[in-house]
This record gives structure tokens, sequence and C-alpha cells, in this order.
């Protein structure tokens, strides 16, 4: 029973056969949620590392001229010893002047096609992210006070709500709609739009006023909320309300849970390349109230505990010109979507329960599960970041494994995890739960100020689905932490199952912000409850 308990944070409880209902005759229970994700580097997929090369070498054409350049160049010879042997032609060891000149032309040529293959380069302007009023400022207890005055929950409800919520790292200043204390229902199409309206266009008015772009400067808006979606679209809500052109190219993105962000990032930046000169505008949210779940089903009383409000506005440019005035420039995005599996398809699911209330079930292999994408997508993403000391030993631990993989010696080596703090200055890692990211800090041998970003914004904000990593990265500006040259990895995952990241470098040094959400509580970071 020990050695169960270090590998289960929440017991399974056995509640018997469904009688009645959609799943009647089958066994129902309570979530578990493994303590520990698996050890991403046991079993690599080797597909995925080959995709990362395959990744890097179509973005590394010029990496074919280096032979031609050896050659032109003699190889380590002096500058008079390589013009000697060029225009000296008794020496029996000079070069043939036709083939000196070819190879320049292949040079230039080579240069050439890669400059003008090139894409144009995506520049991140500015962000900011909401913050709500202190009116909808709620204490641990007060949350639990709101649902307990809604009347919607029996006391072991209320207290299974607040266990969670006394492991979950959150702290006692987040935000949530005050209508989920009322008795009524508040997933309506009312109260998703009064939430809509106030965390997205307060997120917009400060990028707007921030960056000093207007609203009809913007060529490109993608707007990304997994659970609500009304008609019109909350991006034509924007477009009405902003009175931006009409020939903008918008989307609105459902559905695509907590990693739904860097979607919306690699969408913008497809829609930059063919349209130079232009503008996107990102926005990344998700409705609390709207997604209320008021059952007993403690799989879907699990979303309750953590998720709050909160919305990220980014504005991204193509134009050359922004590079000055540019605090980041896009480097790398990498996708891993592992849908086609059952389990994971079902990990994160929207349906009713017994009673006909809508939530989002959790599996409990949920931590599992998501284990196994971010071991995929990190592993896709090495190859890009990675410097060359690190994939050799990486990739001879491998090697290694294939070799002797039923051996004993193959037994007792521990696999060799890649230091990705030679990869990356700072990190934002999707603020899920404070279990995720021990786990993840455990495996990717990360440090306490690695993961500070993270845990911070779970602690003030609480888990705000795609817009979190954002909250984490303008911590790091208000800090002052970021510096020129630096390279920032963004990291979420979420329902589908989807694990996503992106790279981004510093343009420059970025010192506080005039206008940022944690300039009032920022210096009370780092907390000794991390």
């Amino acid at each position: 029973m020990a050695g169960e308990q270090d590998l289960l944070s929440t017991e399974i409880v056995n509640r018997g056969i469904e009688s009645s209902g959609p799943d009647a005759g089958s066994m129902t229970f309570s979530v578990r949620v493994r303590r520990r994700l698996p050890d991403f580097v046991h079993s690599v997929n080797m597909k995925y590392v080959k995709l990362g090369y395959h990744y890097l070498i179509n973005h590394g054409i010029i990496l074919a001229t280096i032979p031609v350049v050896v050659l032109v160049f003699g190889g380590g010879l002096s500058k008079e010893e390589m013009w000697r042997r060029i225009w000296d032609s008794t020496a029996g060891a000079g070069y043939d002047l036709a083939s000196i000149f070819a190879c320049l032309a292949i040079f230039v040529l080579t240069i050439s096609l890669y400059l003008m293959s090139r894409p144009r380069s995506i520049y991140l302007l500015d962000f900011a992210c909401y913050k709500p009023s202190d009116d909808v400022k709620v204490t641990k207890d007060e949350f639990i006070e709101l649902a307990r005055k809604s009347g919607k929950f029996d006391e072991a409800s209320l207290e299974f709500q607040r266990r969670i919520l006394q492991t979950s790292g959150i702290g006692d200043e987040t935000y949530v709609p005050k209508s989920i204390g009322s008795p009524e229902n508040t997933a309506t199409m009312k109260e998703g739009r009064a939430e809509a309206s106030a965390v997205i266009f307060g997120a917009l008015d400060e990028l707007f006023e921030k960056s000093g772009v207007r609203p009809k400067d913007v060529g490109v808006l993608v707007l990304n909320c997994s659970l609500f979606n009304p008609t019109p679209s909350l991006s034509a809500m924007v477009i009405n309300h902003y009175k931006m052109r009409g020939n903008i190219l918008s989307f609105n993105l459902g559905g695509m849970g907590c990693s739904a962000g860097i979607i919306a990032v690699d969408l913008a930046r497809d829609m930059l390349l063919p349209n130079p000169s232009n503008y996107a505008v990102v926005v990344s949210t998700e409705m609390v109230g709207y997604n209320w779940y008021p059952g007993k089903d403690r799989s879907m009383l699990i979303p309750n505990c953590y998720f709050r409000m909160g919305c990220s506005a980014v504005l991204l440019s193509n134009r050359r010109r922004d590079y000055l005035r540019a605090k980041y420039k896009l480097e790398h995005i990498v996708r891993t979507h592992k849908g086609a599996d059952d389990r994971s398809f079902r990990s994160i699911y929207q349906e009713e329960d017994s009673e006909r209330f809508k939530g989002i079930k959790v599996s409990k292999e949920l931590v599992e599960i998501g284990g196994d994408a971010i071991k995929t997508n990190i592993t896709t993403l090495g190859p890009l970041v990675l410097p060359l000391s690190e994939q050799l030993l990486f990739f001879s631990a491998l090697v290694w494994k294939f070799l002797f993989g039923n051996g004993a010696s193959s037994q007792s080596a521990k696999p060799y995890i890649p230091d990705y703090r030679l990869a990356f200055e700072h990190f934002c890692v999707h603020a899920a739960s404070k279990t995720v990211l021990d786990e993840l800090q455990r495996n990717l041998k990360l440090s306490d100020e690695n993961l500070e970003a993270s845990r911070a914004t779970l602690h003030r904000f609480g888990n705000t689905s795609s817009s979190s990593i954002w909250y984490e990265l303008a911590y790091l500006e208000a800090k002052e932490r970021v510096k020129r040259g630096d390279r920032v990895w963004q990291m979420a995952f979420g329902s589908g199952f989807k694990c996503n990241s992106v790279v981004w470098k510093s343009m420059r040094r970025v010192r506080r912000p005039a206008r940022n959400p944690w300039l009032d509580c920022v210096d009370r970071y780092p907390q000794r409850e991390f």
C-alpha cells in the first residue's frame, strides 16, 4: 500500500454499477491522478528524433555551402598562400582558375536561393494579459462559499473541491465570475458573452494602447476559446467592437483546449507569410462561468477547482522595419497531436453526466497520457534547439539502448536526459497543476528558478487555460529577467490530446513594462510554498 501511495495522488473509489442512464451496467469510479509522469527517455520513439532532424535539415539549406567554403578558402591555408596558388600558374599544386570561379558562382547562387526562399521573420511586438477587477477576486475559502451559496452541491462534493484546492498550488487571489454563486443556470449565452466581452476587450484595449497600432491596421485576427463558441463568433464580436477593416483574415478556433494558444500563433504565422507587411493579433482565452459544472461527478468537478478568468492578446508582425522595436522573434513551433489514440482522445472529454449536467470529464489516466504527448513533443524539438554536445550524448544513449537493449548493463544504466537549460534561458510551461509542474521538473531536471514563472502564475492567477503561458512571460518581464539574445520556451498541452511548443528569441533587453498584471505583487514572488 505504501508503494501505491507514492504513485497516486487520489485513490480510485469504486462507486459500483450504474443502474440507470446512458452508462447503465458499467462500473463507475472517481478520478485517480498519478503523482509521477512516465520517464520521458526510457521509451523514446526514434521516429520523433528523426522528425526533429528532418525539420532541422529543411531549415538548414545553408549547411550545403560549407564544403564549398572549405574548398574555396583553402582549408586552413594562409591568405598569401591561397592567392599564390590561385594566380601562380607555375605551381604544380595550384588551383584551376575556372574551377575557382565555378565554385564561387555555386556559392553565390546557393546563398541567393537560400535568402530568396527564406520566409519573412515573424516578430512579436508586444502582448497584454487581462487582469480582472478586485470585485471578482476570491480566496480558496470564498470560492467554496460561492459554490455552497449556489445550492448546487452536496457536502461531499464541496469537501472534494476543498481538498483539491488545498493541494492545487492555487493561491488566494484568483478571479472567478460572481455568477457562479447564483442558484440560477450560469451556462447561458448572456453570461458567456458578458465574460467574453470583459476579458477580451480588456486585453485588446491594453495591447492597442501599449503598441500604438490601430485596430484598422490589423490584417489577421486569430481568436481561440475552447468551450464557448457563440454565433456570430467571438472573432466577429472583436471585429464589430473595434470596427476593423472589411478584408481582415479572421479565424475562430474552438474545442482545442489549453494548448490552442500556440496553435493560434502557428495559424497567424501561416497567414502572415503570404501577406507581407502586415500585423496579426492572437487572442487566447476561456470562459469560466459558462463552463461551470453544477453536478456531483468528481471527475467533472476538477476543472471547477483549477480554471480561472484570464485572457491574452499578442501582436505579431512580418514587417522588416519592425525589427528595431520588436520584443521577440519567432524561431520554432513544434506541434504534437495524439488524437489518433482513443485513450488520448477521450482523456479530456466534454459530455453530460447521469443527471444531464454538462461538464468536462477528466480521465484517471490524464497525467500518463499527457506525459507521453510531452515526451513526443520535446523529442521532436530537441534537434532544433539543443547544442551539438547534448545531441551527441542523447543520440549515443539511444544507440547504446538500441544495441544493448536487453542486456544487464542496459538495465542498470540510466537513460541520458538532455539538459534543456543549455538551449533556453527561460521556461514558460502551461500552469496546469502543481503535480504536473513538479513531475516535469523532475523529468527534465529543471531548477526551481526554471519553473518559477509557471508556479507563480498558477498561484496568483490559477489555470487560465491557453493564456497561461503569456502570464508567465509577463512575470519574467516584470522581474526584468529577459535579456537580449535569450531564448524563451513556451510549452502548452491540453485536450485532444495535444502538446505544442513555441520558441522565441529576445531582440532586446526587456525592461519592466508600464502595464503588466504582476506590477502590484511581483515582489512577493517566489514564495516558500512553491
